[in-house]
């Protein structure tokens, strides 16, 4: 038991001697200057370099920063730009990888012709390869990666840099393709066959790189066949693309099968796919126990198996549309094409300037054909524009055309104004608040008038109930006898 202790402890000691000097390691700085001088810029510059190589970064970058505010004519200047750049990139994390994007974009933007431009994005690249993760989570890395390695191909493409951003874009594509792999996988395990063979389809045809592309076109050919007879050949395509350019793939002889059951012709392997497969094979690397072991827990994914030739492709993943969608729907065959259901596409219309029209006859539509007041006109045969025609007045049946005249009555839904390149000119905030207030302002007074010709009706009503109400009073009283004839009875004596 004492023997056990003795051994574990040992085992713990080295493990953290190990560590303290791998932490206290001095790590080489990669852009150094070898020019041996005492100016003051220059002992500056090896100052922060050496707080660089020792890990004190935030040291160097206050050095770095003193350098370049005291002396902006230094001949260090740009290094001493790339070196803050550097400091960030050896201090890792998120933070810290943002922050060197940052500055190494700002170095690119000012010192384009500079060997190290070209050093300065394949270390971008690398950032984002770095926190790629694994392809059933989150891609946003991976796109990102893909534009930056891209960048490195296109604008430095004969740099040293240049072939280790090919082989970063190879693994990323992996990445991509595997997740379109799984989807596709998980659409025909559901029974949903258009869906996957889209997507296994748009995967084969944009990252033919992909280690499992064959087993992609297999289970392709397999969801066009239980599609139907209507799919025959896209099954018979991705047979074709599978024995052609796959040609080490197991799938092969099974392939050929079906080809030739279907009375289609059998290609013969592409050579060059042929080479390009068995060196992948041939240099193929192997995972070790540990990574292994830590394969589960790790969020970098695993780039054993992607291609280690080849020109990874340029373009990003596009979606594509399922071939089981109709033509003219999916924008591939004119609407306008009767033998694929669509209809005729000569339309053509005019923006109505007139409002008056919708103002006095709201039920009555401009350009709607049968109505009295139409305002649209046919259009020529030679396809020109036709000029509509001024709509007809519309007059009250209780008032004759001389009296009657249209109210002049906002119209909230009326179009917007035109402007001299025929587009609808937007209204500024204070317009708007002052036509909301004027609409207000005129309902008020439109509410004040109902209002006071309701309360005259009320009051003439009252007058003439009173009037009917004394009339009929006054015709049940006693004759009076003055009028009557009738004498007086003379009075008791």
């Amino acid at each position: 038991m004492f023997r056990n202790i003795i051994r574990n402890v040992a085992i713990l000691g080295t493990l953290a001697v190990f560590l303290f000097t791998s932490g206290c390691r001095k790590k080489a700085y990669e852009n150094p200057i070898t020019k041996d001088t005492q100016q003051p810029d220059k002992v500056l510059f090896d100052t922060a370099i050496d707080d660089i190589e020792h890990g004190r970064y935030e040291r160097a970058r206050l050095t770095l920063q003193t350098l370049m505010n005291t002396y902006d004519t230094s001949e260090y200047l740009a290094k001493a730009k790339l070196a803050v750049a550097d400091s960030w990139f050896r201090e890792g994390g998120t933070h810290g990888f943002a922050q060197a994007e940052a500055e190494y974009k700002d170095f690119i933007l000012f010192y384009p012709q500079m060997e190290e431009a070209a050093e300065a994005q394949n270390k971008i690249c690398r950032m984002e390869y770095q926190q790629m993760d694994k392809s059933d989570r989150d891609p946003l890395h991976a796109y990102r990666a893909q534009e930056e390695c891209k960048a490195v191909l296109l604008q430095f493409p004969n740099s040293k840099f240049a072939p280790q951003a090919l082989q970063y874009m190879r693994d990323v594509q992996e990445v991509l393709a595997d997740e379109e792999y799984k989807v596709g996988i998980f659409y025909s395990t559901k029974g949903s066959y258009p869906a996957s063979a889209n997507r296994l389809q748009a995967l084969t045809d944009q990252f033919p790189l992909y280690s499992n592309a064959a087993e992609a076109l297999w289970v392709e050919g397999a969801a066009y066949q239980r599609m139907g007879d209507n799919f025959e050949n896209q099954q018979a395509a991705a047979y074709t693309k599978l024995v052609k350019d796959y040609p080490l793939s197991t799938h092969v002889g099974e392939a050929t099968a079906k080809l030739k059951s279907m009375g289609r012709p059998v290609p013969e392997a592409d050579p060059v796919a042929y080479a390009r497969a068995k060196h992948d094979l041939d240099n193929r690397g192997k995972r070790s126990f540990l990574n292994k072991a830590w394969g589960p827990f790790s969020s970098h994914p695993d780039m054993t198996n992607a291609a280690k030739s080849g020109n990874p492709t340029m373009q990003g993943l596009r979606p594509t549309v399922p071939f089981s969608v109709p033509a003219f729907a999916a924008g591939t065959a004119p609407a306008n094409n009767p033998a694929l259901g669509g209809g005729d596409t000569n339309v053509t219309g005019s923006r109505v300037t007139d409002t008056t029209l919708i103002d006095k006859a709201p039920n009555e539509l401009p350009g709607a054909t049968g109505l009295t007041n139409n305002t649209a006109t046919a259009v020529p045969a030679n396809g020109a524009p036709a000029t509509p025609a001024a709509p007809a007045a519309v007059t009250p049946s209780n008032a004759t055309p001389e009296t009657a005249a249209p109210a002049k009555v906002p119209n909230p839904n009326a179009p917007l104004p035109m402007n001299h390149t025929g587009t609808a000119k937007p209204l500024s905030l204070a317009q708007q608040q002052k036509a909301l207030a004027r609409q207000q302002e005129q309902m008020k007074k439109a509410q004040s008038k109902a209002k006071k010709a309701q309360d005259e009706a009320e009051k003439k009503k009252q007058q003439d109930a009173e009037k009917a109400a004394k009339k009929k009073k006054g015709d049940t009283k006693p004759p009076d006898p003055t009028t009557s004839g009738q004498t007086t009875p003379p009075a008791k004596q």
